[in-house]
């Protein structure tokens, strides 16, 4: 019973920290999906923005216009003719799931064209940066002490707590809750 406990417990331990890493991205930095910021806009946007697994890209939009993911050779002949999915709701969440490109245009005729138009690449977690530079996730290390002078008395630091560098390295304190909680979680169902 104690291992099924432990394996229940690493497991919800896993999510809490994929949910709180995960990410909503309003398209274009506003959530703006329309022709007003010109052939390009999105893409520049995209190319300075990490998505990573399960984050989610949000459209919004009035009527007379759509999100409709297509394939590559779609998405540079601006067609809508052969969609992956479409949709028309005026406020679209779209789920990233899986590592690779993702291609988004509105098949309205004329709206990809003129700049409704949105190639994004996902990435696995430990890649952070844009560009295609990868940085591995790290706790800080502390900065050496300086050397005390023969005239200087030195008292030591005292030493980051375990639940400070777990939150810096998750990214702050909502990440620390989840982490925290799902500590209690465990515990709780150690004491079983």
């Amino acid at each position: 019973m104690a291992r099924s406990a432990i394996l229940v417990v690493a497991a919800m331990a896993a999510l809490a920290v994929q949910l709180a890493a995960a990410a909503d991205h309003p398209v274009g930095g506003t959530g703006s999906w329309d022709t007003s910021n010109g052939a390009g806009f999105y893409n520049k946007w995209a190319s300075k923005t990490v998505f990573k697994l399960g984050d989610t890209l949000t459209f919004k939009y009035p009527a007379g216009h759509d999100v409709t993911e297509v394939g590559k050779p779609e998405y540079d002949a601006c067609s809508g003719a052969k969609p992956i999915k479409t949709f028309s709701d005026g406020d679209t969440t779209v789920k990233l799931p899986t590592a690779g490109k993702r291609y988004f245009i509105c098949s309205v005729p004329g709206h990809c064209a003129a700049g409704m138009k949105l190639e994004v690449t996902v990435v696995a977690a430990a890649a952070t940066k844009p560009g295609g530079r990868h940085q591995r996730s790290v706790a800080p290390t502390p900065a050496p002490a300086p050397e005390p002078s023969s005239t200087e008395t030195s008292t030591p630091a005292p030493a980051p707590k375990a639940s400070d560098a777990a939150s810096i390295m998750l990214g702050g304190n909502k990440q620390a809750v989840l982490v925290g909680l799902a500590a209690g979680v465990a515990m709780a169902a150690l004491a079983m």
